[in-house]
């Protein structure tokens, strides 16, 4: 098989087992269970908990010791047990620690995915700038693919959302142990220090000015990441309270409309070598940063119908935008600037800071805010003022980001990326 075509599938299956419940856990937890939203906040930082160490730990063991495409199987059988054992929760703080179990299964996998991808395609003299989005972009493709069986298979507020995404998981992690290896590349020399033995060697990164500034606002921005997956669809759902709207195509079918978020990601994901090369990271990611801004001020200001559907959907497209030209630019921004060597660990200090420490900390002050300031007495949620707040937090970090981060842009820089 055509290595770029298994690469395909691994993307496409790596988001499909998160996509098939990340968007609708929410109806799951507030509608099905009816759990509090402290609670709920809490939970969703497992994504963050479990990113502050698993990817760089794991890029370490892919760097040092173990296989990547090995490794990356063996997490993924993990994250399937993990699922199945979810629907059988009967309270938040059982599903708190089961959830982070799963994550720290499944989160370290998505930069360990990316760090296969570019292992393979640079073993086979291809350019990954050119290469790797229009492969990435069927990871996308994956996720609305799984959003969408959730939803029309009626399982949006289902516990069957975490069995689907457990069967695709198994599947994945078979197939995983047929890819091309991926051998350790950071063997340790005979005079190593004891930062090298240790395979930390990556953490010297944030003695760079430059690159600690990129991953200090690479956290800051990974806070906003999660926020719409937390509460696009239940946002969405909540239109269904108000009799005008409740047999909206919105309020029934809220994943659908969400997915056109993933949909626009496929067309961002493509133009990102252009972008890149063209404008360079700092630009790239100012962009994303303006674009964060506008998608939380158009679902403030959204509704199911009229003018505020047209918000909602071009809030869904500008997300692709947001998303993509952070975390695919960021991915390679990173790759173009450290040794090889230790390019599985950088890739995991990078998913640290934006899906650890970010996610976690978006997740629990975010939680907090709506349960204490923004949720009514009734349990219903403010959702124009959460939203209005959420934009506003994007802007202040996208003016900070284009004063204090410095990066000149060199095209050939981005060109080509050698061993």
């Amino acid at each position: 098989m055509n290595l770029k075509l298994r690469l395909t599938i691994l993307s496409f299956l790596q988001f499909f087992v998160w996509g098939a419940w990340l968007i609708t856990f929410a109806n799951y937890w507030f509608g099905t269970k009816q759990w509090g939203g402290e609670e709920f906040g809490i939970v969703f930082m497992t994504l963050g908990i479990s990113s502050i160490f698993m990817p760089a730990l794991t890029g370490i063991i892919a760097d040092r010791w173990m296989n990547a495409e090995k490794l990356y199987g063996l997490l993924h059988l993990g994250y399937a047990v993990t699922l199945f054992f979810l629907p059988m929760v009967d309270n938040p703080n059982t599903f708190f620690w089961i959830m982070l179990i799963a994550m720290i299964f499944y989160m370290p996998t998505i930069s360990l995915s990316n760090s296969i991808a570019y292992y393979i395609l640079k073993n086979n003299n291809y350019d990954v700038v050119k290469v790797f989005p229009p492969i990435r972009v069927w990871g996308t493709i994956g996720f609305i693919a799984a959003m969408w069986v959730t939803n029309l298979t009626g399982n949006k507020a289902s516990a069957n959302q975490f069995y689907i995404a457990g069967i695709f998981a198994v599947i994945l992690a078979i197939y995983s142990f047929t890819l091309p290896a991926c051998k350790p590349q950071n063997l340790i020399p005979k005079n190593a220090s004891t930062a090298e033995k240790l395979g930390l060697n990556a953490f010297s990164l944030f003695g760079n000015a430059k690159m600690a500034m990129f991953f200090i606002f690479s956290m800051f921005l990974g806070a906003a990441l999660q926020l719409t997956n937390m509460y696009g669809d239940v946002f969405l759902s909540d239109f269904g309270k108000k009799p005008e709207y409740a047999d909206s195509f919105v309020v029934k079918y809220s994943t659908i409309i969400m997915s056109i978020s993933q949909i626009s990601e496929t067309l961002f994901i493509l133009a990102i070598p252009f972008f890149l090369k063209k404008f360079g990271i700092k630009k790239v990611m100012l962009i994303s940063m303006f674009a964060w801004v506008l998608r939380f001020a158009f679902f403030a200001y959204g509704t199911p119908e009229g003018f505020g559907l047209t918000l909602i959907i071009l809030s869904c497209i500008v997300y692709g935008m947001a998303f993509d030209f952070f975390n695919i630019s960021g991915s390679l921004f990173v790759e173009t600037t450290t040794d090889y060597k230790i390019r599985s660990s950088a890739q995991g200090l990078f998913m640290m800071m934006t899906n650890g420490f970010g996610a976690m900390i978006g997740s629990f002050v975010s939680g907090w805010l709506i349960a204490k300031f923004f949720t009514l007495e009734n349990g219903d949620k403010m959702w124009h003022e959460i939203w209005l707040i959420f934009a506003a937090y994007a802007l202040v970090i996208a003016i900070l980001f284009g004063l204090f981060f410095r990066h000149k842009h060199n095209p050939a820089e981005v060109a080509e990326i050698k061993h």
